[in-house]
């Protein structure tokens, strides 16, 4: 019996051994030669015949999938991610800004763009042009690729489909022999359209390397978040600026429209995207939920047309696209043969909350964008329950959504120029995270584009927040009086203009900016006042150098002046109290107005006295300092150039901006029938309001301001605001600003 348990136990023996030399527990020594360095093994933390890397010293930062220089990695990448390993969406698939970006080109001259040279005999969609003229126009280009820090390729990237006639051939070797591509490093590529017929796959047919992707249609697997940015699909007819506005005119209540749910587009008989638009008819009733599909397009349709083609075909053709649009609550937004669509763009701008049916999409600017407050994302698994879904959505919560559409519209997406600035404006934040944008700065408005993080990054700095915060803007102002004659006597109307002003309880200091080329007068020729009085010498003498955002500007008001503008403290003290009221807009009194000639097929401009006004000058107007360094640094070098050039139109352009920012008219304060511009002495720049050319540079300005915006932003108003009691029979002992109605 003891041998027997004898041998039993040398076998199991045996068996362990043979097993762990099997699976590689046992080194056997192939050379008697280094055998007794028996500490091999401690050098390196691991047996060698163990399957796990060594990692050399510290963590190295995230390095791009071709840039891993390890031979053996390869065996553990299955076949299929070899083959995406060469696919120019996969290639920087593990790319990030921390990774594939140098921030060092942003240190020296900030974020500033450059766009390649566009080379002979390429060709060029009118797109892709409105892409790179857009950059080309805006704040960011440079023209010196030494001076950038993103570059933009001037090869037509955007339709990758090589069924398409914009398709550019060759463009792997061409994007390699550029100078300055080093890999795609601090690069960013525009794409609408990947892939081609079948299966319409993501691939751009070339290799991006390190560069990011500004693309549509882009799915979240292949999406590199906070490295790319996902784009909307947008037409060809698509505007470089301006854009329209959206459809939402008026706010109805209860919110509802004829139609609850709508889409009419192609049904796809063969290939990928057509799963979804082939079941909508599941739910139409042609009653409120209205999804219509056709089988009639491509040239050959009829050779796959199904039963259903006929009845489809015949209900498709019964609607109007565009009168469904605009009288539908919700619109389907459902994949086509790629996940992005044109339906989208033209939900927001119908104000019809837009039902996404994409799976897998990766909404436009989803970085900065929170799209549950302007759309519905439904599941293409769960399309049955899409009708009861939105029924279910009460009518604040649609209200909320269509107006979110209408800000999102038109902050964002109306114009090729608005698409491509939101991308510049969200790499930028990613480069400059110190100072960059909040959600709210996003999603409310006016929109990131127009709150420039680089003049603060707290919300109280900004007019359009005060409500959101619950604060009030600071109860006092700074008068700046724009002075360009010289100071002859004391009689002069700039010596009344500032003692007015200065006696105002809410002016907290007066500048006085010298644009006269004679030298600044004494200290002793200002008059004295209980407040500071600060003289600046205009920068170059021109005249845009009043809107220049000084630093001695302590307050959030600023109550602009020329220096014949005649005002008394009760008219002052009035329209600072109203404008603490309206933060964002300008307020003032001499009003003008703007029409459209259709004679000359242009803009006009009148001085008329009538009710209707556009535009408050800002010869006697309250703004907010903000609109100060909005328009020293969103507005283009050109305009405020020409408007130096000419000494004229400053005022108007300043309220061009206000009103493309608040999307509001200026507001006028009590009337004034008295206010007349006081001619100074014949021959001086205080004159050219008698100049004859003066009327005709302005209507000149109001066309060249109107097409760099690309629209119109003036708004018509009709309102005035009165003092309480203002012109009423009743005794002046009760009227707080009795002072107004006796001038």
């Amino acid at each position: 019996m003891q041998a027997k348990k004898r041998y039993f136990t040398l076998f199991s023996a045996g068996a362990c051994l043979i097993l762990l030399f099997c699976f590689g527990g046992i080194q056997v020594p192939l050379s008697r030669r280094g055998s007794n360095r028996r500490d091999d093994r401690s050098l390196t933390g691991y047996y060698r015949g163990a399957r796990w890397h060594r990692f050399q010293g510290a963590l190295h930062p995230f390095s791009p999938w071709e840039e891993d220089g390890s031979d053996d990695l390869d065996e553990h990448i299955s076949p299929r991610q070899k083959r995406e390993a060469t696919s120019g969406v996969y290639t920087g698939k593990r790319c990030r800004m921390e990774s594939c970006f140098d921030y060092s080109l942003c240190e020296r001259n900030g974020f500033k763009v450059y766009v390649y040279p566009q080379q002979k005999g390429e060709k060029m969609s009118e797109s892709y042009q409105n892409i790179l003229s857009s950059i080309e126009g805006s704040r960011f280009y440079t023209p010196v690729p030494e001076q950038a820090c993103l570059f933009v390729l001037s090869l037509d990237t955007l339709d990758r489909d090589q069924l398409s006639p914009q398709y550019v051939h060759n463009l792997k070797a061409k994007i390699q022999s550029l100078p300055l591509w080093n890999g795609g490093k601090n690069h960013i590529i525009f794409n609408l359209y990947s892939g081609t017929w079948p299966d319409y796959t993501e691939d751009l047919g070339f290799d991006i390397g390190l560069a990011m992707l500004a693309k549509a249609s882009i799915s979240t697997e292949n999406f590199r978040r906070n490295f790319d940015v996902s784009i909307p699909l947008f037409s060809k007819d698509h505007p470089r600026t301006g854009g329209e506005r959206g459809y939402l005119k008026h706010n109805a209540i209860p919110p509802y429209r004829k139609y609850m749910l709508v889409f009419k587009g192609k049904r796809y008989l063969t290939g990928i995207g057509s799963d979804t638009r082939n079941a909508l008819y599941h739910v139409h009733n042609s009653e409120d939920v209205v999804l219509l599909t056709t089988c009639k397009h491509g040239k050959d349709w009829q050779k796959h047309k199904d039963a259903r083609c006929d009845k489809d075909n015949f209900e498709y053709d019964k609607y109007d696209y565009r009168e469904m649009l605009y009288n539908s609550t919700f619109c389907l937004v459902p994949r086509g043969r790629r996940l992005g669509s044109f339906r989208f763009l033209e939900a927001l701008q119908a104000a019809c909350v837009p039902v996404m049916l994409s799976n897998g999409w990766e909404l436009p600017f989803s970085e900065i964008i929170d799209w549950n407050t302007a759309a519905v994302i439904g599941d293409e698994r769960l399309l049955l329950q899409i009708p009861s879904t939105v029924r279910s959505i009460h009518q604040d919560q649609i209200l909320s959504l269509r107006q979110q559409t209408q800000f999102l519209w038109e902050a964002y997406f109306n114009s090729v120029e608005k698409i491509v600035l939101t991308t510049l404006e969200i790499i930028q934040d990613r480069v400059l995270q110190h100072t960059s944008r909040s959600n709210l700065m996003w999603n409310s408005l006016p929109g990131g584009l127009f709150t420039l993080p680089q003049y603060s990054t707290y919300l109280g700095e900004f007019p359009f927040y005060y409500a959101k915060l619950g604060i009030k803007p600071y109860p006092k102002f700074t008068a700046i009086i724009h002075v360009v004659t010289p100071l002859v006597s004391q009689s002069q109307p700039v010596m009344k203009l500032l003692v007015a002003v200065a006696k105002s309880q809410y002016c907290a200091q007066v500048i006085v900016l010298w644009n006269c080329d004679k030298p600044l007068p004494a200290k002793h020729r200002w008059p004295l006042t209980s407040v500071p009085v600060i003289v600046i010498e205009g920068e170059s003498k021109v005249i845009s150098s009043r809107f220049l955002p000084y630093d001695t500007i302590p307050t959030d008001a600023v109550l602009s002046l020329d220096e014949d503008t005649v005002l008394s403290t009760t008219e002052v003290d009035f329209a600072f109290t109203v404008w603490q009221s309206f933060p964002d807009r300008i307020v003032g009194y001499p009003a003008r107005s703007h029409f459209w000639d259709s004679n000359k097929a242009r803009w006009g401009y009148t001085s008329k006295w009538t009710n209707d006004y556009s535009m408050v000058l800002t010869g006697a107007a309250i703004y907010h300092k903000y609109y100060h360094y909005l328009y020293t640094t969103y507005l283009p070098a050109s305009l405020k150039t020409m408007v130096d050039q000419m000494s004229n139109c400053e005022d108007i352009l300043m309220n061009f901006l206000v009103s493309s920012v608040s999307k509001l008219p200026p507001l006028k304060v009590t009337q004034k029938k008295q206010y007349k511009e006081t001619m100074m002495a014949q021959g001086s720049r205080g004159s050219r309001w008698a100049d004859p050319d003066h009327f005709a540079q302005r209507q000149t300005c109001m066309n060249k301001f109107a097409s760099w915006f690309g629209t119109m932003p003036l708004v018509h108003s009709q309102m005035r605001l009165d003092p309480v009691l203002f012109k009423d029979q009743v005794s002046i002992l009760r009227k707080k600003y009795k002072d107004i109605e006796r001038l």
